[in-house]
Order: structure tokens, then C-alpha cells, then sequence
């Protein structure tokens, strides 16, 4: 059964920035999955990207909205991962904005 975790992360960015930043954050993603490998499908359709993550065994789904004043995600945690996510939701809560909204164009 699935259980769905929904967080909404605030930035005065504008949409455009804050698309931008996601963008070129993608490729950290797969350091912050347990197990060091992950296989991440994304697709941006309009404001929206679609995340498909890959890891020992499980596959998560998410949607990223991107607006002008937030950002707002929906995880799709499958089986055994809603048994943690409690835990995965606070993580996004205080640091989901660094993992998507950092700027790390000088990296």
C-alpha cells in the first residue's frame, strides 16, 4: 500500500529561479538515497517535474509543482518505505529546500 507525503517549500525565488535550481540539483539526489546507488528519472513537463526513483528493490514516485512562491512535492512511498515516513517527511520539512533550491550553479 502506498502512502502518499505532501510538503510545501516556501522561496521568493519566482518560478523560472527556483526551476533552474531544482534543475541543476537533480544530479545530487542520488547521494541522499541509503544503498549509494539509485537510479533517478526525471521529466519536467511544463511546471512540473516527475520524479521517478530507483533503489534497492523499490521504486518512489513524486511530483514537483513549481510556483511563483512555492514549491510544493507529493512522494509516493510504496510498501515498507511508509512504514518511515514520518521520518522521511520531516526530513524534506527542514531540509528539502537545500536539497532542491540551493544554488550550486558555482559547483
Amino acid at each position: 500500500m502506498q502512502r502518499p507525503i505532501e510538503v510545501d517549500l516556501p522561496h521568493q525565488l519566482g518560478r523560472d529561479e527556483a526551476k533552474r535550481r531544482i534543475s541543476g540539483n537533480m544530479h545530487t539526489l542520488s547521494d541522499h538515497i541509503p544503498g549509494g546507488v539509485a537510479d533517478v528519472k526525471a521529466d519536467w513537463e511544463g511546471d512540473r517535474l516527475k520524479l521517478v526513483v530507483g533503489a534497492m528493490g523499490q521504486e518512489v514516485n513524486a511530483l514537483i509543482d513549481v510556483q511563483e512562491k512555492n514549491v510544493h512535492c507529493r512522494i509516493e512511498l510504496p510498501g515498507m518505505l511508509a512504514l518511515f515516513a514520518g521520518p522521511i517527511e520531516a526530513m524534506l520539512r527542514s531540509r528539502g529546500d537545500d536539497l532542491l533550491l540551493e544554488d550550486r550553479s558555482e559547483d
